[in-house]
């Protein structure tokens, strides 16, 4: 086999990786959200669906879903803009996907004497790609909104676009701290920062960024939750005060919409695990094994450090994903304007304290 096709066959399978683990994760949520929010309410949820008499606990019931929405009518209103309404829910739906492309699910493995960075797309700026992604996505929304020539639609996406603008300001506010601390806006670099101790009688702690920033944890979290645009910020779509921004689509691209929303999810949860939960990072895992505090040791191949790495990440996220579910349905809806000023009054500035308190830390700590 050439090294061209070794390469080629190297990236598709990394590709390959990511948009199976966030689409299924994705669909996977949708039975999450029904099970999860049925156990927190004291009821039974979604269980009727059924293949060859086995229900599963409810989980083929993402899949009638799809079946159920690819079989509706495609309805186009009668003034929309037929290209812009067509277009908006494969907008929203690609740029959720190509953001998780940039986050690092793993470390680096050996394939036929070439290092391969368990990573879609490798850059130093991966930060940066991952929030230019993320924010790219409104424009589905935007044009969702626009396209339906419904007044209601239209003040639904931009609603969703003033929540975007101040989701993502404070996001990349509260990073900022993070990047300071590692020293770098390569995901990879920021992950394998986390894995060293911390100082002093701390040593046995690892660096992870929610005990390095914790402020930032809480204030990322949060505007992550706003960027979803669901409960408690799913104003866009809140249909006690306003119909949604979707609400002239049907069928798949009314089911795209909301397979968004899940998939912007999982980048969330992907996002924190990578800047603040140490990603593949296990506790006193080393390169060659387990090396603890006490003086004992454990060595492990290569191949298989690797993979608890990727199975550490996948679990992360998968708690990651949980706890947002624990808070969608847990919180009540804000109002516009108690989100605006969350957004604008609070989140922001103190996005702006950490990283002034954060500088003069590190500038404290490099002089001593």
């Amino acid at each position: 086999m050439t090294p061209m096709l070794t390469d080629l066959g190297i990236a598709f399978g990394r590709v390959a990786f990511v948009m199976l683990f966030v689409l299924n994760m994705g669909g996977l949520l949708t039975w999450v959200e029904r099970k999860q929010s049925a156990v927190m309410q004291d009821r039974i949820g979604a269980n009727r669906a059924s293949i060859f008499g086995l229900r599963l606990f409810g989980l083929f019931h993402p899949l009638a879903d799809a079946l159920k929405m690819l079989t509706k009518e495609d309805f186009l209103p009668a003034r929309a803009d037929r290209i812009l309404f067509t277009l908006a829910p494969f907008v929203s739906v690609l740029f959720a996907l190509v953001a998780f492309a940039a986050i690092p699910f793993g470390d680096v493995l050996q394939v036929g004497g070439r290092e391969v960075p368990l990573q879609a797309v490798t850059l130093n700026a991966g930060i940066l790609y991952v929030f230019a992604m993320l924010s790219l996505g409104v424009y589905g929304v935007m044009m969702a909104g626009w396209a339906s020539a419904n007044n209601y639609a239209l003040l639904g996406g931009q609603r969703a676009a003033a929540l975007m603008i101040s989701a993502e300001v404070a996001i990349g506010a509260s990073i900022m701290g993070v990047a300071m601390v590692y020293g770098s806006l390569d995901m990879m670099e920021i992950i394998r920062g986390q894995g060293r101790p911390l100082f002093g009688w701390l040593t046995w702690i690892p660096a992870w960024g929610i005990v390095t920033q914790p402020l930032a944890f809480v204030l990322f979290l949060t505007a992550g939750i706003a960027a979803t645009k669901r409960i408690p910020f799913d104003f866009p779509e809140g249909e006690s005060e306003i119909i949604g921004y979707f609400v002239e689509y049907s069928g798949m691209k009314f089911g795209m919409f909301m397979m968004a929303d899940f998939v912007e999810t999982v980048v969330i949860a992907g996002l924190t695990t990578a800047l603040f939960l140490g990603g593949w990072q296990v506790p006193y895992l080393a390169a060659d094994g387990f090396r603890f505090p006490w003086g004992a040791a454990l060595t492990l191949a290569r191949p298989t450090v690797v993979a608890l790495g990727v199975l550490a990440f996948c679990l992360k996220v998968a708690m990651a994903c949980w706890f947002l579910m624990l808070i969608r349905w847990t919180l009540p809806r804000f109002r516009y304007d108690q989100a605006m000023r969350l957004g604008w009054l609070g989140l922001f500035p103190l996005s702006i304290l950490n990283v002034v308190v954060t500088g003069v830390v590190l500038l404290a700590w490099r002089s001593a």
